[in-house]
């Protein structure tokens, strides 16, 4: 029998911003896997300079830094924090997400974080609130929040018992949070997903990686 790849020693670089949901899902899978690393925040996210955010051609974040091998995006990155974590934890991927349930939830919570993102990004570069786009926008994220209130309960009972830690889960808790934080949507009133963070938020991973903006 092949004994495991031993993980790798050197300190990964994670390129985001503290202020950053998707950011944030790997630093919580950081913590929860206990893998250290250093961090390095993209200055501005107006930058359409692909070197500002490590080469990623999309121009997006977060990234991680191995020696001389890039990370795009928050999953990829998850899954080679994963690789590098010292003892073996028991995760739950997207494709472990067979029955429809959880699946949808992953993909409506991705789906989420992402609406999200253009609706900042529109804000900041000054598009009108009333412009159809937006108002479509902001209507997506509204129904997509309020599927995950509705259902949330029900898809983490679906997940397995013995987990450490669930992809959904930490985008779940990453997505909720920020709205509060970025001011995109009022969550008080989704019980159920507010006491999904309240629980989630207990983790010291939560604790940890609290947004906040970075210094200029």
């Amino acid at each position: 029998m092949t004994p495991p790849t031993p993980a790798p020693t050197s300190t990964p670089t994670l390129v985001g911003r503290s202020s950053s949901h998707f950011t944030r899902v790997t630093r919580i899978f950081a913590a929860e896997l206990g893998v250290p690393y250093a961090f390095q925040v993209v200055p501005d996210l107006r930058s359409v300079d692909a070197a500002d955010y490590v080469g990623n051609p999309a121009l997006r974040l977060p990234i991680l830094r191995t020696g001389p091998t890039t990370w795009f995006g928050a999953l990829n990155i998850c899954r080679e924090l994963a690789r590098r974590a010292p003892e073996q934890r028991r995760v739950v991927w997207p494709e472990h997400l067979t029955d429809a349930l959880t699946a949808n939830a992953q993909e409506l919570a991705l789906q989420a974080m992402a609406t999200e993102v253009t609706l900042i990004m529109s804000q900041l570069a000054g598009t009108p609130s009333d412009d159809a786009q937006v108002i479509k926008l902001q209507k997506s994220l509204l129904n997509m929040v309020s599927w995950l209130d509705e259902n949330i309960q029900a898809a983490r009972a679906a997940l397995p018992r013995d987990r450490d830690v669930s992809y959904l889960e930490v985008c779940a808790f990453c997505l909720v949070t920020h709205l509060e934080f970025r001011n995109v949507l009022a969550t008080s009133g989704f019980r159920a997903l507010t006491a999904f963070c309240d629980d989630f938020g207990q983790r010291s991973s939560a604790q940890s990686t609290a947004y906040r903006y970075d210094a200029p």
